[in-house]
């Protein structure tokens, strides 16, 4: 069996074991035409730390296909598809993740302004209205890339304002309540996008291409870089890459603790909730996605301030007296 016929098979096991790797399964059948879709006996390990190593610089990427390719050889080994695996033994020392970026409301309102440069055409007519959409909707929302472009029109209920959140990260659904604003932002666009093809009526893409289908996760990742450098937003100091789309749900998490923090309520009691809006299996999920801002660590500190208080103000005044 050539490469791409092991992957097929591979991909049909882990579907019928209820596990959804759609970007994982762009990667694999590129991991086949990169190769020359021999057969997976035949792929030499120097083709696989090619593959694995990319055209840029060494990332997280590398760590990413590895657990993909990893996953393929041990099931092509099992079925007697290949012998061994030509993964290698030794990883190499990958550069630090890039730090969670947290927009200010001023880089926010430039990026949602700079979409407007995603410039629409008779045959895209929504384009630019489209990417506005999916940038408030990452935000407003919260969601992942992949949950907001998998939204079909049938998971957005405007009547209840919530959305259906399906086959997450963690392969689970969840609804998401959305506010007023971002209610209204997503009618105006359904009004629109109505006027586009449904090739599955209710279940067609709700943010999508011209021809009613869901937008490409790469496709969107491409637009991103334009607006973000129309919007003049670079790298932070010390970074040596921009902020990223992704970053639009760091921003969300991080800005719903500043606003907790500033009316007065419990943190701690709250951030179970976050998780579960999130779509985090646990806690500690989001606690490391909370970026510590110094917006955050003022709220902080000033929540501490007003707390310790308390105990030490009658020894001060005992000691005036």
């Amino acid at each position: 069996m050539n490469t791409s016929d092991v992957i097929k098979a591979y991909l049909i096991a882990r579907r019928a074991q209820g596990v959804q790797i759609r970007s994982g399964a762009r990667t694999l059948r590129q991991f086949a035409r990169e190769t020359g879709d021999l057969s997976l006996h035949e792929v030499t390990p120097q083709a696989v730390s090619t593959f694995l190593r990319g055209h840029g610089k060494l990332s997280a990427t590398w760590t990413a296909r590895y657990r993909l390719l990893a996953g393929l050889y041990r099931f092509a080994m099992a079925r007697g598809y290949a012998a061994k695996s030509p993964l290698p033994e030794l990883k190499p020392k990958l550069p630090p993740p890039q730090t969670p970026y947290v927009y200010t409301s001023d880089e926010l309102r430039r990026l949602l302004d700079a979409a407007a440069t995603v410039a629409s055409s008779p045959f895209s007519r929504l384009q630019a209205m489209t990417y506005r959409t999916l940038l408030l909707v990452l935000y407003g929302a919260g969601l992942r890339i992949s949950e907001a472009i998998g939204l079909t029109v049938a998971d957005v209920d405007l009547t209840e304002r919530v959305l259906s959140v399906r086959n997450t990260k963690f392969y689970k659904t969840r609804l998401v309540p959305v506010g007023t604003q971002l209610a209204a932002a997503l009618t105006a666009y359904l009004e629109r996008r109505s006027t586009l093809a449904m090739p599955e009526a209710q279940d067609s893409a709700f943010l999508c291409s011209r021809t009613g289908h869901r937008l490409a996760y790469q496709y969107v990742i491409t637009l991103f870089q334009r607006v973000r450098s129309e919007a003049g937003i670079g790298c932070p100091l010390g970074e040596p890459r921009p902020p990223r789309l992704h970053d639009l749900r760091h921003t969300a998490a991080v800005h719903r603790v500043l606003a907790w923090y500033r009316s007065g309520q419990d943190v701690q009691q709250l951030l179970p909730r976050l998780a579960t809006y999130l779509g985090h299996v646990d806690i500690a999920s989001t606690q490391r996605y909370l970026q510590m801002t110094p917006e955050l660590l003022q709220e902080a500190s000033n929540r501490f301030a007003a707390y310790a208080r308390p105990e030490h103000e009658p020894e001060q005044e005992a000691n005036h007296a």
